[in-house]
């Protein structure tokens, strides 16, 4: 777990790989490209125009000792001339700002709908390889990551390559013997920062690799705060949590001791270079070789340079960590989705076939769950699926759904191959009441409309009636606009069931899948859930996962699963009748146990 936020800022090296990672999330950009190069343009008219400052602060030293062979001739008009580019320069800023953050928020948006339109139609197998949390960074930290990118880090990238590029050629034609010293001196100066830097930057990921561990205990702690109190483990976690955040002090402490040396070292080092090349400046202006007001606008221009160089650091380390992100997404982007095509509506009978199926979990490909399966069922049949623990019956329903395929065998529904229908119109045909109900966190209203987002007031009133759930659903004050809360959890378990029996009622299904929905419940919520049940089961085909045998007396087939295989197959009555039948075993069992 921890491995997953160590990844956040991880790192890629800025190589050709790279960079075609990075520019494939740039695509997102293109739609907004000419407001885009409208920003390019004012980070470089931005950039270009502020390098004139440093030159007009020299001549305005030139002119106040009486100089005038330049265009202008008094400090007033220089001083005037200043204050416009300052101007000038504050609307060009203004401009680049303004486009960058709205192509970056449009692109970024865009970036995100796709991404999480991406992760909501994958398969179930991606999601048995990959946890919610890595799945949600995803969409947030990666796309911050890019977003700081695309706002400031380009931005940044630009303005530095664009002050060295006009500003060093600039230094060369008018103080060149200067500016000879000067590049034989800072080089030093850039290796030792670099060096120092990367040292520094592995302590920095260590910190926070250690920090990643310790948000790691308070994030298992918050999910299972119920199994930490029930187990007075309160003291214990406090513990674990204080130890990992010692080994983060200790790191953090041992890295600021280098980090505080790199930065005495870099103030000594550079303002020791700015002194230098001051002294060397100075000794020209004594031996009348340089201006006064030149050697001034030189330092200006070498304190630009020099800080655009020492930016390229940072911003090289946040290109990298943007290359990591892109490369993430576009993992995600680039994975095999269930998007189908668009199909025409489909309504099936609900004969369902399975023939000679295996099946193993991709996770666990050495675990045959499923051997040899065959079955058959009517259109409108009432089946029960009845067996151990682990025997097969819950990956029959997934195979049935599609959420995975059978390494095996041919599953007919109508005498067609599942997988020829169009995915999300077969899935329309098919509705499932789980065991544990998951509600979203919104209100009852919005949780029946789920089975169907279309429906009328009247519908989603006529199924919570059909489910048994209209009489407590009147008896709060806000009826139908009650929030059930975070997963349902303001609802107890028999009325989130027939919220879910509403749910399933109104989605009208050819084809029911009940997932032991009556196990959880107390007596009299299972007679109002078992009623509603019998109402939803009314000439549609019903699969029924049962442990609890009272509850599958009248239905029509009870199918025996055993280790992958179909053991037994008949009604209650034969199956019950049977000596020493599995069936039967598992019926006196529970009857003793009562």
């Amino acid at each position: 777990m921890a491995k997953r936020y160590q990844e956040e800022g991880e790192k890629r090296p800025l190589n050709k790989a790279g960079i075609k990672n990075f520019l494939g999330v740039f695509r997102f950009v293109l739609p907004y490209k000419w407001i885009f190069f409208v920003g390019l343009v004012a980070l470089s008219l931005s950039s270009g125009v502020l390098l004139s400052f440093p030159y007009l602060s020299g001549k305005l030293l030139d002119v106040a000792q009486g100089k005038t062979d330049f265009y202008f001739n008094t400090i007033n008009q220089i001083a005037i001339a200043m204050i416009a580019v300052l101007l000038i320069q504050g609307v060009f800023s203004f401009l680049r700002v303004y486009t960058f953050t709205y192509v970056s928020e449009h692109a970024l948006a865009d970036l995100r709908l796709q991404l999480y339109s991406k992760i909501i139609w994958l398969p179930l197998p991606f999601y048995d390889t990959r946890r919610v949390g890595e799945l949600m960074s995803r969409i947030t930290s990666d796309v911050g990551i890019l977003y700081d990118t695309f706002t400031f880090t380009l931005a940044e990238l630009l303005r530095q390559v664009l002050i060295l590029v006009i500003g060093v050629p600039l230094l060369i034609v008018l103080y060149p013997r200067l500016t000879v010293f000067m590049l034989l001196t800072f080089p030093v100066l850039i290796l030792s920062a670099l060096f120092f830097g990367k040292f520094i930057r592995k302590l920095s990921k260590k910190t926070q690799d250690q920090l990643a561990t310790a948000n790691v205990v308070v994030e298992e702690t918050l999910q299972s705060v119920t199994v930490v109190k029930a187990f007075t483990n309160e003291a214990f976690e406090i513990a674990r949590y204080k130890n990992s955040l010692t080994d983060v002090i200790k790191t953090a402490i041992r890295s600021s001791r280098y980090r505080g040396a790199f930065i005495s070292f870099t103030i000594i080092a550079l303002f020791g270079g700015i002194v230098a090349v001051g002294w060397f400046g100075a000794s020209m202006v004594q031996s009348g070789d340089v201006d006064v007001g030149e050697l001034f606008s030189f330092i200006i221009y070498t304190v630009f340079i020099g800080g655009s160089i020492a930016g390229l650091g940072d911003i090289y380390s946040q290109l990298q960590k943007s290359i990591g992100a892109s490369e993430r997404i576009l993992e995600i982007l680039g994975t095999p989705d269930e998007k189908p095509d668009a199909g025409a509506a489909l309504k099936i009978k609900g004969k369902i076939d399975f023939e000679n199926i295996q099946f193993a979990y991709p996770s666990r490909p050495d675990v045959q769950v499923l051997k040899d399966i065959t079955f058959s069922i009517r259109p409108g049949e009432k089946v029960a699926l009845v067996g151990p623990s682990g025997s097969g019956k819950s990956t029959i329903i997934n195979l049935l759904l599609q959420f995975y395929q059978p390494a095996g065998g041919t599953i007919l529904v109508d005498d067609l191959r599942i997988t020829d229908y169009n995915l999300h119109a077969y899935r329309g045909n098919l509705g499932v009441v789980p065991q544990e109900v998951i509600l979203f966190g919104g209100t009852i209203r919005e949780n029946i409309a789920y089975g169907k987002p279309s429906a009328t007031e009247v519908e989603i009133t006529e199924a919570a009636r059909q489910a048994n759930a209209l009489e407590f659903i009147e008896s709060f004050p806000q009826g139908f606009d009650t929030v059930v809360g975070d997963r349902g959890v303001k609802l107890s378990g028999g009325q989130r069931q027939r919220v879910a029996i509403a749910r399933a009622i109104l989605r009208n299904p050819a084809i029911l899948i009940l997932d032991e929905a009556t196990s959880s419940l107390d007596a009299h919520s299972e007679k109002l859930v078992q009623e509603a049940l019998e109402n939803l089961m009314q000439n549609r085909t019903t699969l029924v996962i049962a442990h609890r045998l009272s509850t599958i007396r009248k239905v029509d087939t009870i199918l025996v699963i055993k280790e992958g295989l179909v053991a037994e197959v008949g009604n209650h009555a034969e199956l019950s009748a049977r000596d020493n039948g599995i069936y039967s075993n598992l019926l006196k069992l529970q009857v003793d146990l009562k």
